[in-house]
């Protein structure tokens, strides 16, 4: 079987199943006791074992069957959860992950994860991965009794299983247990078994095997194998189709009754004197609502019906294509807006107008296609806050808001990194150790919140903690002996100014650089890749009581809307969301301050910028002694753009100036206007700073 065709898919399913594997082990962290959550993983693990064992991938599989071991060990109260054991499951997960990625770099995904392997092997033993026996397997004695107590071959049904077969039974399906032995001469068993298993597929679901399917596939079993199937055919027509696969010597199909099942398991537990099993199986009528939807698709299945897929997965190249496609639509439709209003033809400008309209539509599809939430970033912090915490011996506390918040997916796939950095920073020298903390009256336990909102046509991610603060003296300090500011500079600076002092390059106001991370290491990047995105980042703290990072981002990169200006005979574009009015000032109306012309806007002194001196345009119309003034602001700080006219609001489609013209200042890129003619656009932050 050619499996290339698959890879892209198995790629991202692998990875959908890795992230839920890390969500649901944290919560098992909280919960050790709640089996729910263990099946969960178990399922995502086995899956993944699955899909690679598939597509030829044996050390991914291989190490998941001994991760899968570990969970089934767990579930079956074999093995009690700690945090030592979770962190060798953790372990295997990043394990897994350096495989998927190094797979989906076009590598062979193989690995040395024979280190981990050995701690998995210790605690299905029921041994501390530490090398220490301890009570790991305290219930295996009366665990193993349950098993081997004759339950006609199938071992122990779990809560999810048992809710299914209940469920099935309701919804007017048989439950059969079947049993078939190979004969003795059979030379491939595992071919077989996977015959028998196509064709059990075919007329229903198969809810238990035993031995599991995993060791029918590498044929360790001997003849014979037992499952539990759930289908409304009958039970002769089922034993037919399997004796037509060659090599079975015999088939026996009886009816399997659950409630003869729990019966047998409460006598069992009852003589063993196991009273925790006894809560497992009033629990398991708990997990009947969770669990509907996995019994339903069972039931759809065996009708051969498949309703379930509502979503398509499309490859980003693919969306990019068309959102090319469409930018090139968008220049056109200006160009035929332009040619209309020169010609005033009224059937023609009907039509432009319908066309506008609907491209305006499918630009909102398009757009909205492209839309994916921060969830796909921020789902990835609870495991590494997880593990910086233990590092660094601190409580930290994770609190996430506004995880659907949708962002577009290009800036999506960019501020993972800076997100990261700020995390860093926040929980290693923002929040204090908990002696710190209760010394200073705070609860031990510190709290970072990453939040997402959205605000107009921008999306706003935070970070906040509630540690230490930033110490303006030090940082202030620091700044003037490193020379990136004068004393007497600093003297003026607000305490704004002074926080912004920290994502300077290779600032840093940590007294010594840890593993992790000093405040300040690291922020000159997150602050170059956030202004690279058209974004920027602002800084608030008090001093003693925590600090806030706020990362202000475009919904989107492609097409923005922008007020079109113009400067003696060429046009620029300002991005509307850098500008808060529009004005006619007269020349009298300009001040001086400090060597630089101002205006009093609203009450606010705000410097100008006279673009013709910027960009060199060439003068070729005289002033008349007003001027055309566009006020912009980036975070706290204003200026007045002064252009010698405004033409008016449009939607361009930003296009990049290429490596050759990147270094132009104040220039973000370039679109071209309906007539043909190229704009700049002006990049606003820069003109401010």
């Amino acid at each position: 079987m050619d499996t290339n065709q698959y890879l892209e898919m198995f790629i991202d399913e692998s990875k959908e199943h890795l992230q839920a594997i890390n969500e649901n082990l944290l919560a098992l962290e909280n919960d050790p006791n709640d089996m729910n959550i263990v099946n969960e993983v178990f399922r995502s693990a086995h899956t993944l074992k699955g899909m690679s064992a598939t597509m030829g991938y044996e050390d991914l599989a291989n190490l998941t069957h001994k991760m899968e071991n570990v969970l089934d060990g767990i579930r079956n109260h074999k093995i009690t959860v700690n945090s030592d054991i979770l962190d060798v499951v953790f372990l295997s997960v990043d394990d897994l992950e350096a495989m998927v990625n190094d797979i989906a770099s076009g590598g062979d995904g193989k690995r040395d994860v024979s280190e981990v392997v050995q701690k998995l092997l210790l605690i299905e033993k029921g041994e501390d991965p530490k090398g220490a026996t301890g009570n790991l397997g305290k219930d295996s004695e009366s665990k193993d009794k349950i098993e081997t107590s004759g339950n006609n071959q199938l071992g122990v049904l779990d809560e999810f299983e048992i809710t299914v077969l209940e469920q099935s039974k309701e919804q007017g399906f048989d439950s059969y247990q079947i049993t078939v032995k190979l004969r003795d001469d059979c030379l491939l068993r595992g071919a077989r078994v996977f015959m028998v298993f196509e064709i059990l597929e075919q007329v229903g679901e198969v809810i238990k095997a035993n031995p599991p399917v995993e060791d029918l596939e590498e044929e360790r079993f001997d003849y014979e194998f037992s499952v539990v199937l759930v289908t409304k055919e009958n039970a002769e027509d089922i034993e037919k189709r399997i004796m037509k696969v060659s090599e079975i010597e015999s088939v026996t199909v009886n009816v399997f009754s659950i409630e003869d099942y729990k019966q047998g398991q409460n006598n069992i537990l009852e003589n063993s004197q196991t009273t925790n099993a006894n809560e497992k199986m009033n629990d398991s009528s708990s997990t009947s609502q969770e669990n509907n939807s996995k019994s339903e698709s069972g039931k759809e299945k065996t009708k051969g019906q498949n309703v379930s897929n509502k979503t398509i997965r499309v490859n980003i190249e693919r969306l990019d294509i068309l959102m090319n496609l469409f930018e090139e639509l968008v220049i056109d439709r200006g160009r035929l807006e332009q040619i209309s209003n020169d010609l005033n033809n009224p059937e023609l400008h009907e039509t432009v107008e319908r066309m506008s309209r609907i491209s305006g539509d499918l630009q909102n599809i398009i757009l909205n296609m492209r839309m994916v939430p921060v969830e796909q970033v921020f789902n990835r912090f609870p495991r590494m806050v997880r593990q910086l915490a233990r590092d660094l011996n601190k409580k930290i506390n994770l609190e996430i808001i506004g995880a659907e918040t949708e962002l577009d997916r290009t800036v999506i796939d960019e501020i993972g990194d800076p997100l990261v950095h700020l995390i860093r920073n926040a929980i290693d020298h923002g929040v204090e150790t908990p002696e710190e903390r209760i010394a200073k009256g705070k609860p031990e336990e510190g709290t970072v919140v990453l939040k997402a909102y959205h605000s107009g046509n921008h999306v706003f991610i935070e970070i906040e903690d509630d540690g230490a603060g930033i110490n303006r003296d030090k940082v202030l300090k620091k700044a003037i002996e490193r020379g990136v500011v004068t004393a007497e500079t600093g003297a003026s600076m607000t305490d704004k100014q002074v926080y912004e002092l920290i994502m300077a390059s290779g600032f840093s106001t940590a007294d010594k650089i840890s593993d992790v991370s000093g405040r300040g290491v690291g922020l000159d990047v997150v602050k170059s890749t956030i202004e690279s995105l058209s974004g920027s980042v602002s800084i608030e703290s008090r001093f003693g009581h925590g600090s806030i990072f706020s990362i202000q981002l475009p919904l989107t990169l492609s097409i923005i809307s922008v007020m079109l200006v113009e400067i003696q005979e060429e046009k620029y574009a300002i991005p509307l969301s850098s500008i808060i009015e529009t004005a006619i000032i007269k020349k009298q109306d300009i001040l001086n301050a400090h060597n630089q012309k101002v205006i009093d806007f609203r009450g606010k002194v705000v410097p100008l910028v006279f673009l013709k001196d910027i960009f060199e345009v060439p003068v070729v119309n005289e002033e008349d002694g007003l001027y055309s003034v566009v006020i912009v602001r980036k975070g706290e700080k204003m200026a007045g753009l002064v252009v010698d006219s405004f033409i008016g609001q449009q939607e361009i489609v930003l296009k990049s100036l290429g490596n050759y013209l990147n270094s132009a200042f104040a220039i973000s890129g370039a679109t071209i206007l309906g007539n043909g003619q190229v704009a700049l656009i002006i990049d606003c932050n820069a003109l401010i700073k």
